[in-house]
């Protein structure tokens, strides 16, 4: 390629020599509409000053509003409204020369359509490179495309059907919509035709030779997408879905993203609506400290969080891989969002202190816990030593740096708890209740309870998603084990919608949906992969793990007491009475922490059985280590 050829495709290809075309465009367009208003009119004279002038004019009115740099290929209403405007100032500025000259003038209401037409041709030079663009997408080669259906007519199934017609590459040709409203159907929406409702895909289905669809409703809940799904994959079409909303917060806008569904489709329930403007003013222009920033809960809270625009937040965690991981993807994400990374250990006091003491933060989001339920029956020492006293650090520095909100992440795990994990965290609820007498005025210090999340790391989903794809057998420990489960999102904004938001000293407790049987989702999660389970892949019981219960449960003898904070979030109540005996049952874990390991264990479970009187020990295991005084080296 020669030297000119090349210096005269980056020139025409630069955005500043194409604003200059635009801008001469404008110019033209004007005085074309000025030479056209003059001939409209039988007393009008053309003057080639007035003219210039006028051309003048429209290019200060171009670059004023900024109409180079509307693509003229994807022009929309909002830009609809600044060619709008454009015309109204043409004229306004028009009047001002108007005054100030007085030969060679239209009469106003000439000045006025002069304006008006100007405003025409801008509109109507853009429409036409749009037309021209859309013509030329019409026109695409529609070989090999598969014919498609999309589910839900709305503003989602717009813009999927959009994304389409700019990208057959993609292998879609879009035959026509389906929707379930009445008032849409045998209309066409956006150059498509909507067919009829969802009752009528298998006929639809047959007639038009349907082999794909897209399911472009976001907002659908799990139960719904569970049934089209199955109903579409009868019938032998492959189904594709857009992201749920209840993945956004904030200012964030939804995107047509096509893929596979998922599990976290077929569970997710209705879109969560949070008090934004509540956690605005909670988060905006504030320093929020997270603690366990690098795991799966705690790096999500950092997303949602970064949504408000707090004056800093800072990631605190003792992961080094994990931390560089969430700060290098949520710089990318938010770019302009100050960060500061951490590494710590929340069973350091002094290094908490100083943490503290640098940053001073008005939020702390308490996610760092250890949480594997057979691990921590074979080392207790580490639940105590962490989930515990860790928890009473990072609360003993924020009370003392005056940290106006505080949020514990707790878990379901904690309600009748048959395992340390629970106990633990049911004893970190009552440090924060045990707070509640010794913080400034209009703190918040609360517990926000809640169950599994989907795709958390150590949780049954990645687990079965490996299982699968080594070929099998998919391990479930127990034919009747139910679990709550939320997405992690989900869980991330209830969480901080509860804790920034709720009263001090309570525990919330998120509504976690109908209890899902672990073999039902590990059998969705083989079919969603295309294959059969019992013929593909096998489904294996192995027992309880050590401390698991067959079910969580939400309330201990309470019945669910309705909160102000949300729909979706309730308060557990009747927890007082456990404050008082807290301090030396501390003291005693402390102690029992240099004891030998017999006597350790011992320890423990009385202190756990008197401080949580509900807390009934599994028999597989912390029990059943105390009792014969050994530890298990390996889990079976």
């Amino acid at each position: 390629m020669s030297f000119p050829d090349t210096w005269l495709k980056r020139l025409l290809a630069s955005p500043d020599f194409r604003g200059i075309v635009k801008v001469v465009l404008d110019a033209t367009l004007a005085i074309l509409a000025w030479e056209c208003t003059v001939l409209l009119n039988p007393k009008g004279h053309f003057f080639l000053e007035d003219a210039l002038l006028w051309g003048l004019l429209a290019l200060v009115t171009s670059l004023v509003l900024r109409l180079p740099r509307q693509h003229y290929r994807f022009i929309g209403f909002r830009d609809l409204r600044r060619l709008l405007f454009g015309g109204v100032l043409l004229v306004v500025l028009g009047g001002l020369l108007r005054t100030i000259r007085h030969d060679h003038l239209l009469d106003l209401g000439d000045w006025v359509m002069a304006g008006l037409l100007s405003m025409l041709f801008w509109i109507g030079l853009r429409a036409l490179v749009r037309f021209l663009g859309e013509l030329k997408v019409t026109r695409a080669p529609a070989a090999g495309l598969k014919r498609t259906l999309v589910v839900g007519a709305g503003h989602a199934g717009v813009l999927v059907v959009d994304e389409l017609k700019h990208h057959p590459e993609l292998g879609y040709e879009v035959v026509g919509f389906v929707d379930d409203d009445p008032s849409k159907q045998g209309l066409w929406v956006h150059g498509v035709l909507v067919m009829g409702p969802q009752e009528q895909l298998p006929f639809l289905v047959r007639d038009e030779r349907i082999e794909r669809a897209i399911l472009a409703i976001p907002s659908a809940s799990g139960r719904a997408v569970r049934q089209l799904t199955e109903n579409l994959r009868a019938l032998g079409v492959q189904v594709k879905t857009v992201p749920g909303v209840y993945t956004l917060l904030g200012t964030e806008n939804w995107r047509p993203e096509l893929r596979d569904i998922s599990i976290e489709d077929l569970l997710r329930r209705e879109p969560v609506t949070l008090d934004q403007e509540g956690l605005r003013a909670a988060i905006e222009d504030r320093v929020v400290l997270v603690t366990g920033a690098g795991g799966s809960i705690g790096s999500e809270l950092a997303r949602q969080v970064c949504r408000f625009r707090p004056s800093r937040l800072v990631l605190l965690g003792r992961g080094e891989n994990s931390l560089w991981l969430i700060e290098r993807e949520l710089r990318e994400t938010f770019p302009g969002q100050p960060l500061a990374l951490e590494l710590g250990d929340i069973r350091n006091r002094h290094r908490l202190d100083q943490i503290f003491s640098r940053w001073k933060p008005d939020a702390v989001i308490h996610a760092a816990a250890h949480k594997h339920v057979p691990f921590l029956e074979l080392h207790p020492e580490e639940a105590v030593e962490n989930n515990i006293f860790g928890t009473r650090n990072v609360l003993e520095v924020a009370v003392h740096h005056r940290v106006a909100h505080f949020v514990n992440i707790s878990t379901d795990k904690a309600v009748n708890p048959t395992n340390v994990l629970g106990v633990s965290k049911r004893i970190a609820e009552y440090l924060v209740l045990d707070t509640t007498g010794r913080l400034p005025a209009n703190a918040r210090y609360v517990s926000v309870r809640f169950g599994n999340v989907l795709g958390s790391r150590g949780s049954v989903v990645p687990i079965f998603q490996e299982q699968i794809r080594k070929g099998g057998p998919v391990t479930v420990t127990h034919p009747d084990m139910t679990r709550y489960f939320m997405t992690i999102p989900e869980a991330a904004q209830l969480a901080l919608q509860a804790g920034l938001l709720g009263e001090t000293g309570k525990v919330y407790v998120l509504d976690m949906g109908e209890p899902v049987k672990i073999a039902d989702l590990a059998r969705d999660m083989i079919r969603l992969s295309g294959l059969q389970p019992g013929q593909d892949i096998d489904l294996t019981f192995t027992g309880a793990r050590p401390g698991e219960k067959l079910f969580e449960e939400l309330f201990y003898g309470q019945t669910q007491t309705p909160s102000p904070v949300h729909p979706k979030v309730y308060e557990a109540q009747g927890e007082s009475h456990a404050i008082q005996p807290l301090q030396h049952a501390l003291d005693e874990l402390k102690h029992a922490q240099l004891r030998p390991a017999t006597e350790r264990l011992a320890s423990f479970l009385r202190v756990f059985q008197d401080l949580v009187p509900d807390y009934q020990p599994a028999p597989n295991g912390l029990k059943k280590v105390a009792e014969k005084r050994t530890i298990p080296l390996v889990l079976k």
